[in-house]
């Protein structure tokens, strides 16, 4: 019973993605006909073509590309620095900066545009790399502090006090033990900073008043044009390509995942 229920949900998770590979294979006439098709009958890669030979799109692409690597960089970085921090010392305040952690984490994102929009606006970043890159630091990092955190705290006391017992410093000690150990939480911080990133479209339009700027979920919007209508094969074409990057980041380390479990803990 339970597997059948797994099945039914799969089926209904899966079919969005199965109609827009489905729709993205079609030619418009399939596209636009009022009885729907269930599989292209005359399959075709025109609308991945129109998609790729969009004006914006390299320009586009490289855009997320260069936001997406700064902000899943320093989500990691500071995160790991933070977590470390919070879950190894003890210091006056601790607490206090973990509530408003977890206060910040419960804001939706969208509760922090406008503040981050007059900020940004008064220090005159906005339409810049680094306005972007700050808001998505902003919206990941108390994710990435408290799942870093968690794997920190596991970690027990013992493993350090060998490390410092064979002549480790602290710096040598988050090298090359405490951060192999904390690795799969590593690589959960930085798929979750990577989707969150490379999916937003809100921050990037309102922050991006120029179009050389703007990022792929931008670009995927100008598939409509109040004149012409919205061509939904290049844009389900261009949603196919849009959703490759985050399979293939996936794929690349999910082997990892587990991997980072034990290593760092042998000594040898």
């Amino acid at each position: 019973m339970k597997n059948a229920v797994a099945a039914v949900f799969c089926l209904v998770w899966l079919f969005p993605v199965y109609w827009m590979v489905n729709t993205a294979l079609k030619p418009r006439p399939e596209v636009m006909t009022p009885t729907p098709h269930f599989w292209p009958h005359q399959p075709t890669l025109d609308n991945f073509t129109a998609a790729v030979t969009q004006p914006q799109f390299l320009t586009d692409l490289r855009n997320s590309v260069v936001v997406v690597a700064a902000t899943v960089l320093a989500s990691i970085v500071l995160g790991i620095f933070a977590a470390a921090a919070l879950s190894r010392f003890r210091f006056p305040g601790r607490r206090t900066i973990l509530v408003v952690i977890l206060a910040v984490q419960m804001l939706p994102a969208t509760a922090m545009l406008i503040p981050l929009f007059t900020m940004f606006n008064s220090l005159d970043l906005l339409g810049t790399y680094l306005a972007l890159i700050l808001a998505y630091v902003a919206t990941v990092l108390p994710f990435s502090i408290w799942v870093m955190r968690g794997f920190f705290a596991a970690i027990p006391a013992e493993v350090e006090e060998a490390a410092q017992i064979d002549g480790a410093g602290t710096w040598r000690i988050l090298v090359s033990v405490l951060f192999p150990l904390v690795a799969p939480g590593v690589i959960a911080t930085g798929i979750f900073a990577f989707i969150a990133a490379w999916n937003d479209y809100l921050i990037a339009y309102t922050f991006m008043p120029d179009e050389s700027r703007y990022t792929l979920p931008v670009w995927l919007a100008s598939f409509t044009n109040p004149h012409t209508g919205t061509d939904f094969g290049a844009q389900m074409a261009a949603s196919v390509l849009f959703s490759v990057p985050v399979i293939v980041f996936f794929l690349l380390i999910q082997r990892n995942l587990v991997a980072g479990m034990s290593a760092g803990a042998v000594k040898g």
